[in-house]
């Protein structure tokens, strides 16, 4: 029997979330290498000012390019120019690029207070994996998307 793989809790600024939701960016990036297989759930929290988890995705695949090459052949997809590109990846010579597809918002979104009602619950900075301890609300995302 093979084991799903664990869903992804990925903080983003509300307005590339609205671009993932939206399908207008089908591409993440991130300084950092992220360790999540293939086909892995997705669970989207809009960092401030809206602190709200407002959708889910599904993790297509990974890829770790040197900078100039992640912007050459994905740069159309990323919701950001170059500039901006630029300025979060200075200082690394790679950029992880997470392809992100099936994006689906929540009828309405969870807010971060929602959240931290039933447990406690910390949102990261960049991404973890959904875990035990987290919100059932997030858990039954994770699920559905699984």
């Amino acid at each position: 029997m093979r084991k799903e793989p664990p869903a992804l809790l990925l903080s983003v600024r509300p307005r590339f979330a609205e671009a993932i939701l939206s399908g207008h960016k089908t591409v993440e990036v991130r300084r950092r290498r992220v360790a999540a297989r293939e086909g892995s759930p997705v669970v989207l929290y809009a960092s401030s000012p809206v602190m709200a988890v407002v959708g889910t995705a599904q993790l297509e695949r990974s890829e770790t390019l040197s900078v100039q090459d992640a912007w050459s052949s994905h740069g159309h997809a990323m919701g950001i120019n170059r500039r901006e590109f630029d300025d979060y990846l200075a200082g690394t010579e790679t950029a992880c690029l997470l392809f992100l597809a099936k994006a689906l918002p929540l009828g309405a979104p969870l807010p971060l207070n929602d959240l931290r009602s039933s447990r406690a619950f910390h949102p990261p900075q960049s991404y973890r994996y959904v875990a035990e301890s987290d919100p059932t609300a997030i858990r039954q995302l994770a699920a559905q998307r699984a």
